[in-house]
């Protein structure tokens, strides 16, 4: 009975949850500590951070961590199951109809229009990251230039663009000359 409890709690929060793992949250609050009692408040927020130190979804870590404390390793292997579930059944449907309606001019229309809006959104990103590397996180002025994080910026896309080394060795090295540098510096 505990399992299928689990598995039907965490296919609601995989169902319901849209908005990522931050939306789950209250969903997940209601479930294992106002409905069925499995963890305190107190033990809800330290799940809450455990799952978000861990890699991946928080729903998916946090299913994993009430199903292997309330019943043990299958209890972890069936709420995650419940988690997971929803998406994988939408995601294989909308597959499903991709393939079967690719070659329709109406999607393909439609897929093309997205892909700027990708760009514009990758691209977006990527401007904030490049803005908090060269200006602290700050307004953009000149008193707050990086000029550390500048070199190392220009360093790592020639490094990257043209002798295409690895990008993990390149975001380590990157990490230890900034260290050593922003040392010798202040």
């Amino acid at each position: 009975m505990i399992y299928l409890r689990l598995f039907l709690s965490f296919l609601q929060v995989g169902l319901f949850s849209i908005g990522g793992g931050y939306a789950a949250m209250p969903l997940i609050q209601s479930q294992v500590v106002d409905n069925y009692h499995w963890l305190t408040m107190g033990e809800f927020t330290d799940l809450i951070t455990i799952a978000e130190m861990t890699p991946g979804p928080i729903a998916v870590n946090s299913a994993t961590f009430v199903g292997i404390r309330i019943a043990g390793i299958p209890g972890a292997v069936i709420a995650t199951f419940g988690c997971i579930l929803p998406s994988c059944i939408i995601v294989s449907i909308l597959a499903f109809i991709y393939y079967r309606y690719k070659e329709m001019s109406l999607l393909q229309s439609v897929l093309a229009s997205l892909r700027p809006a990708v760009v514009a959104l990758i691209a977006g990103a990527g401007l904030s990251i490049l803005s908090m590397v060269l200006f602290g996180g700050e307004k953009i002025n000149l008193e707050t230039f990086d000029l550390i994080g500048c070199g190392l910026f220009l360093a790592a896309f020639v490094i990257l663009r043209k002798f295409k080394w690895n990008p993990i060795l390149v975001m380590v090295l990157c990490g230890a000359a900034g260290l050593c540098l922003n040392l010798i510096v202040e």
